[in-house]
């Protein structure tokens, strides 16, 4: 399989990738989109990209005064009244199942965007690992509901999987996904779920794909957001992410560029009819090297005969 490579890379922002300066201009009007986690960090950008190129966009969200800011924010910055909030919470399945109801319309572009990282452990009233509930099995349960209505996309839905070089960290534990019978480790529950969300859209590609829907996974890349809101400040200067003075780390992106390879595989004609692979800087990644830490993707993200496990193991959990 020939690696898909593009014009765009590591500081393209979002709308460099719609707004015709790099390549020909994508217009998007008549095009629904669903972004979860919409109202801040990259969901903010990547739904600001797509409305401005004339998307329908409605930002899926947990705080519904952050959601009503930020959709005042993007009708005024892009001029589109096609911009909506509407209440979601991943970590509750009736909230999700009231989405999906209401949402009474073809549905062309899904992100799966919202993400916590290395929380303390926390279980849900389920029992579940908090990371792997609301990374992953909260959009996946998501996925399920809105299945008819990507499928009723005239010219084919896609789905963005948000990733992160945080899969590198675990592969999916299916023996001990919540942590019962191991010590727990914030980023070992972070990369779980990370590696999750890469496998959900190799499933989904390969499940959906007679209903003209493809998926496929993203890495937006080091960015500085609400994100990191449960870390200890101290272990940013310890990972390299600030310098002694709180100055970022010069590789990490601003959301706007950090929102590019989520807007790439949501809308990009260069994209069309790819699905079950990962992106990075706005191009397909490469598989990860030893000799080359923090770029490309771990083999057992990609694996099929994980990806079925995984959505077998995730239809039982979430009914």
């Amino acid at each position: 399989m020939t690696r898909l490579t593009t014009p765009f890379g590591a500081k393209t922002t979002a709308a460099e990738i719609l707004d015709g300066s790099i390549t020909d201009r994508v217009d998007l009007t008549g095009k629904r989109a669903v972004v979860t986690g919409g109202a801040s960090g990259i969901g903010l950008e990547t739904a600001r990209a797509l409305a401005g190129a004339g998307a329908d966009v409605t930002l899926a969200v947990r705080n519904e005064s952050a959601g009503s800011d930020a959709v005042a924010d993007i009708r005024s910055t892009t001029g589109s009244d096609r911009v909506h909030a509407a209440y979601l919470d991943l970590q509750k399945r009736d909230t999700l199942r009231a989405f999906a109801d209401a949402y009474d319309a073809p549905l062309d572009i899904l992100v799966n965007n919202a993400g916590i990282m290395a929380t303390p452990l926390t279980r849900t009233p389920e029992g579940w690992e908090l990371q792997f509930a609301n990374n992953h099995l909260g959009h996946f349960a998501l996925a399920l509901a809105l299945h008819d209505s990507l499928a009723a996309a005239s010219d084919g839905a896609r789905i963005v999987s948000l990733s992160s070089t945080g899969h590198h960290y675990s592969d999916v534990v299916f023996d001990d996904l919540a942590f019962e019978a191991r010590e727990y480790d914030p980023w070992l529950g972070y990369g779980q779920s990370k590696t999750a969300n890469v496998l959900f859209a190799v499933g989904a590609g390969s499940r959906w794909a007679d209903d003209g829907i493809t998926a496929n996974a993203v890495h937006p890349g080091g960015i500085m957001t609400n994100l990191q809101r449960h870390m200890d400040p101290a272990e940013f200067t310890r990972r390299g992410w600030i310098d002694a003075d709180g100055k970022p780390n010069p590789a990490f992106k601003s959301t706007e560029q950090g929102a590019s390879t989520s807007v790439l595989v949501a809308a990009s004609p260069l994209v069309a009819g790819v699905s079950g692979r990962y992106f990075e800087d706005a191009n397909e990644a490469v598989p990860f090297d030893e000799a080359k830490p923090g770029v490309g993707v771990k083999s057992y993200a990609l694996d099929s005969a994980s990806a079925d496990r995984l959505w077998e193991v995730s239809l039982g959990l979430v009914g």
